[in-house]
């Protein structure tokens, strides 16, 4: 059985770097899995006009400052990339942090960046629709890159559309973010759903990774209420987030040995 992962999704902002950059070091030395950082140039809560830091400048720093860690976005905006370009630079970070890259990527949401930056808003049907075109562009640039990357890059896509996101799920990811539920219940049809569309596709839905988010002040409850259950119903990976001004880790010991103690049992 696939084993169970803790990710901290960094907040970058409402801080400053050098401060970031030591919770970094912390999450790595206590033994979290993954650290992910965030693609936008806003603040999504607090002062919208507070301290932010580009998503994928900050990952090529990461992957010098870390050894061990798998690092990435939660999510990449595939709006704000030109799908080539994005292979290129998620292949240089992955040579950068010796294979520990992983390309988070989504559709976009966040319209005051599109706005404030000059990228067309569109709707959700035309950003899916662009993501679903990038993705084969991406995956081809990867191909033809000198040098290939350390190892086949994994995908993880992030949402929960059972028309469209999914099946690009099941056709290109080797992860799926199901962002952050409220019950396990609401996410028994997403995951019929793709497991509808990997038969389409032609996968096993078990050779994808799912994951999940948790609200950093929800941890308490969820690991005494609802983590079991979301791990019965297969989910792997778990990921709580945190910001500044100091990135708070309190809760990152208890999530690891529940992470522990469970894949004692696995």
């Amino acid at each position: 059985m696939r084993p169970i992962r803790i990710a901290v999704q960094f907040h970058p902002q409402h801080g400053d770097h050098p401060t970031l950059r030591a919770a970094l070091a912390t999450a790595e030395e206590m033994g979290a899995d993954i650290a992910y950082n965030w693609d936008h140039f806003y603040p999504l809560y607090g002062d919208p006009d507070g301290a932010h830091f580009e998503c994928w400048t900050m990952l090529g720093a990461w992957a010098e400052q870390t050894d061990r860690i798998e690092i990435g976005a939660l999510v990449t905006c595939n709006s704000y990339r030109n799908p080539q370009l994005l292979a290129d630079m998620a292949r240089t970070v992955d040579h950068i942090s010796d294979g520990r890259l992983i390309l988070g990527i989504g559709s976009g949401w966040f319209e005051r960046d599109y706005h404030e930056y000059g990228y067309e808003f569109g709707t959700r049907g035309t950003r899916l629709d662009d993501l679903a075109a990038a993705l084969p562009l991406i995956e081809q640039r990867w191909t033809k890159l000198n040098p290939l990357a350390t190892r086949d890059i994994p995908i993880l896509i992030g949402g929960t559309g059972e028309k469209k996101t999914l099946r690009l799920v099941a056709r290109h990811a080797t992860g799926w973010h199901a962002m952050f539920p409220d019950h396990p219940s609401q996410l028994e049809p997403k995951i019929a759903a793709l497991r509808r569309w990997c038969d389409v596709e032609g996968r096993n839905p078990d050779d994808i990774e799912w994951g999940l988010g948790i609200e950093p002040d929800d941890v308490e409850r969820f690991l005494r209420d609802d983590a079991d259950a979301y791990v019965d119903m297969g989910f792997t990976q778990f990921t709580y987030g945190t910001s500044a001004p100091e990135w708070n880790l309190d809760v990152l010991g208890d999530w690891l040995a529940w992470r522990d103690e469970r894949n004692r049992d696995r």
